[in-house]
């Protein structure tokens, strides 16, 4: 079964491309797309979440939310979501994975309003899914809430926390996630400075943020154009020289190299090969688990500029 819950609105069964009210699905597994009726109450979809997480105590289950960038329709946000939990179970994940859909015009050309409908979900993120998959720990499941953010998915997180700080209520609770992976991320590298309002409330609720970067992203070469201001891009660039301890970069411009041959082509291959690519799935595998240190995980190394990398 594959948990989403969803912020675009209906059109007949199925769904649109414009902003609506939250809506929880559970979608089997042979269903080739999101339909009303996988729709289930809020109450039954957090009880199911909830028991899909769960580990054998003493040990901790896992909820990883993913959040999807820009260009994507929901056909490919669906593929996109079970190559993340089939990759991830393969490496010995315990836990599920919940799917934040968010309107995404599917088109190159939607980009500036892809970012317009990423800020305004973002609100809906923090409200209906941080939050509440927050506070339904008990004794007896008790588990590690993270966020796997790809390309402008990265901005709507960054925008999610920094709304949940702005709200009185949630301001005033003591809530984190553990950790905080962005992929191809679709920010400005100047924003993870040291000090920078744009990320302090995602620094201060994560307890560690990976950046997956490579320069030979196309895509994100792109966007810097059709941005007002040339920006560099997060995940094309990697992090600035100041920033926060939390975070750092793991390299990975090399290992597309060595096997892009591998993945499939196509105009976006530079920027969502990521998820077609087994290591990466083992090495965010452990970056969840959290048990090993940054520089101890057995799939990077170090490049010859003293880089940390995913390896072959």
């Amino acid at each position: 079964m594959d948990y989403f819950f969803s912020v675009r609105g209906r059109s007949g069964d199925h769904y649109s491309n414009a902003l609506a009210t939250p809506k929880y699905l559970k979608v089997p597994e042979g269903a080739d797309g999101l339909h009303r009726d996988h729709e289930v109450g809020l109450k039954q979809w957090l009880s199911d979440v909830q028991e899909a997480a769960c580990a054998s105590p003493p040990a901790k289950g896992n909820i990883l939310i993913f959040v999807h960038g820009f260009n994507t329709d929901q056909w490919d946000m669906l593929e996109r979501h079970r190559l993340i939990r089939k990759g991830l179970q393969k490496r010995g994940y315990v836990g599920t994975v919940v799917s934040f859909d968010w309107p995404s015009d599917g088109t190159a050309l939607g980009y500036v309003s892809d970012r317009r409908d990423a800020r305004r979900a973002a609100d809906y993120l923090f409200k209906h899914g941080i939050t509440r998959l927050s506070a339904m720990q008990r004794e007896d499941c008790e588990f590690n809430i993270h966020v796997l953010a790809h390309s402008m998915g990265s901005f709507l997180v960054r925008e999610a926390f920094d709304y949940a700080d702005d709200d009185h209520k949630t301001a005033q609770k003591s809530w984190n996630v553990s950790q905080v992976a962005l992929v191809a991320a679709d920010i400005s590298a100047k924003s993870m400075r040291g000090g920078s309002p744009k990320t302090s409330s995602l620094l201060r609720h994560a307890t560690r943020v990976t950046n997956y970067f490579s320069p030979l992203d196309e895509i994100l070469s792109i966007s810097e154009v059709k941005r007002i201001g040339v920006s560099r891009r997060l995940g094309r660039v990697g992090l600035p020289s100041e920033h926060s301890e939390k975070v750092y970069d793991v390299y990975c411009g090399q290992f597309y190299k060595d096997h892009k041959d591998s993945f499939e082509s196509g105009v976006s291959t530079s920027h969502r090969w990521y998820f077609e690519a087994d290591r990466f799935y083992e090495d965010l595998n452990h970056t969840l688990s959290g048990k090993l240190d940054r520089e101890e995980i057995p799939t990077r190394g170090f490049t010859n500029k003293g880089r940390l990398a995913l390896m072959s």
